[in-house]
């Protein structure tokens, strides 16, 4: 088994705790609103949506920990290919000085056997900050939402 660790880091005019909240408390109900495309429905199918709770949509994630007071969130996606055993992310919103945030995200693979993890097996980190920005915005033109 193999492990490879990718970091990214961006800032946002948004502030943690909306961030946080758009981004991962409510989900479920804003992601599908604002990207039918691509996710349709996200089904919390274990536990209440905190630590512990499983979601399904063609790939399994699982809530490893939702803290609402530090603006952390690390899950675990599981039952994937032949490629990885599972990928874990670990996501903090900080705050700046001018109110706005930093947030890191860490992704860290475990692959099966000798599997050489490339650059194209690395898209759920694409998606992701695709799915960040469309929430910033969506965010900026509707103040009031996840405050």
């Amino acid at each position: 088994m193999g492990v490879f660790i990718f970091t990214d880091v961006y800032t946002s005019t948004i502030p943690p705790k909306r961030l946080s909240k758009a981004l991962i408390v409510d989900s479920q109900n804003l992601i599908p609103k604002l990207m039918p495309q691509a996710i349709n429905n996200i089904d919390i199918i274990q536990g209440d949506g905190g630590t512990g709770s499983s979601q399904l949509r063609s790939m399994k994630n699982r809530v490893d920990e939702l803290n609402e007071e530090t603006f952390t969130y690390n899950y675990t996606m599981i039952d994937l290919t032949e490629k990885f055993e599972s990928i874990g992310y670990e996501v903090k919103f900080e705050p700046t000085p001018d109110g706005k945030s930093k947030n890191k995200m860490t992704s860290t693979y475990y692959t099966k056997g000798n599997f050489k993890l490339e650059e194209e097996d690395i898209g759920p980190e694409k998606r992701t900050l695709g799915m960040y920005e469309v929430v910033e915005a969506y965010l900026l033109q509707n103040p009031h939402a996840c405050a």
